[in-house]
């Protein structure tokens, strides 16, 4: 499956259970990059909106580009309340469709593993203004509490795509460093965590595209094997998702 299909048939679960973004993320990204309100930006690979909403709420104008049908659909959906200061398109990282130098952020959120670096730091440089800035977002699970390191064996057990898009691909610094060469990147991080009934981990993890789907014969076996794994770690009926938000920013010119 292309990387621009595989989200399309977990909609639903994506826009419900994925996690949202750090509050103290969103003041800290606008002082780093000179930002204002009014200023435009880009989301890439904006899914179902969940990061590009924090940027509107910022009061950024923003393109949301997202190659994925139904994601896209419910994106605009789901952003629809600022219609005068959202657009959405359909294109990739590699091709936006977006004129040059007219932006001052571009963002990926939990999207650039999907993306080739070097045609996408071309086409970021291409659609940024003079001294814009570029920014890497990834919600990275922890692992280090007997829940988390459960649930990391529970994929590695059943979902055999695991390690090429889950956690592993994530944050890759080998990958992220070249891609800000030569002006280099200024890297924080921010914890951040979700609540989980039962529903609500099943539901996280069947948002994840590695996740074996209905109807395949890992897909069972994995779901009782969560539902052991929560009835063995949860507190009062909930189970702490952990994770550090990590943000990767700077400029490509």
């Amino acid at each position: 499956m292309k990387s621009t299909e595989r989200f399309g048939n977990r909609v639903e679960d994506y826009a419900r259970w994925r996690p949202g973004y750090p509050a103290e993320l969103f003041p800290w990204l606008m002082a780093e990059c000179g930002l204002k309100p009014g200023d435009a930006a880009a989301d890439i690979g904006c899914g179902t909106g969940l990061f590009t909403r924090e940027l509107l709420l910022l009061g950024l104008r923003v393109h949301g580009v997202e190659p994925n049908g139904p994601m896209r659909q419910a994106g605009e959906h789901y952003l629809a309340e600022f219609a005068g200061a959202f657009a959405s398109h359909d294109g990739t990282a590699e091709a936006t469709g977006l004129p040059g130098a007219g932006l001052r952020l571009v963002t990926a959120a939990q999207a650039f593993h999907w993306f080739r670096p070097e045609p996408t730091r071309a086409e970021f440089a291409r659609i940024l203004a003079p001294g814009g800035h570029a920014a890497l977002i990834w919600n990275v699970r922890r692992e280090d509490t007997p829940f988390l390191q459960g649930y990391e064996a529970l994929l590695r057990r059943h979902a055999p795509e695991y390690a090429g898009s889950g956690v592993p691909a994530q944050g890759n610094l080998a990958v992220i460093r070249p891609f800000f060469e030569p002006a280099g990147l200024v890297e924080r991080s921010f914890p951040y965590a979700q609540l989980f009934d039962f529903e609500g981990l099943r539901g996280r993890l069947l948002s994840s595209s590695y996740a074996p789907p209905a109807g395949t014969p890992a897909h069972e076996p994995m779901l009782k094997d969560l539902e052991r794994l929560f009835e063995a770690h949860q507190s009062q009926g909930r189970v702490s998702f952990d994770y550090d938000t990590r943000v990767f920013v700077g400029r490509l010119d």
